[in-house]
């Protein structure tokens, strides 16, 4: 199974969307500071989940949600 997941910046309020097998695991990775393109935005949490059943099908996922229309969505679920 893979996942699309969205990571909220506890930091800087920002969003961020990703894809993975594993999005908990993935989080800690975030966390711990072992992805450098977002390494100063830390500590985030998980504010969406969405399963998708294959790599494909969850990157289609993550590119609606990095859309304008997806990110108004995520946006209204934490305000």
């Amino acid at each position: 199974m893979w996942y699309v997941y969205a990571l909220k910046s506890l930091k800087d309020k920002k969003l961020y969307i990703g894809i993975s097998q594993n999005p908990e695991q993935r989080l800690r990775e975030h966390n711990l500071g072992m992805t450098k393109s977002i390494k100063s935005r830390r500590p985030f949490r998980i504010i969406f989940k969405e399963i998708a059943g294959t790599r494909m099908e969850a990157r289609i996922k993550e590119k609606y949600y990095k859309s304008g229309i997806g990110r108004e969505f995520l946006k209204n679920i934490e305000s």
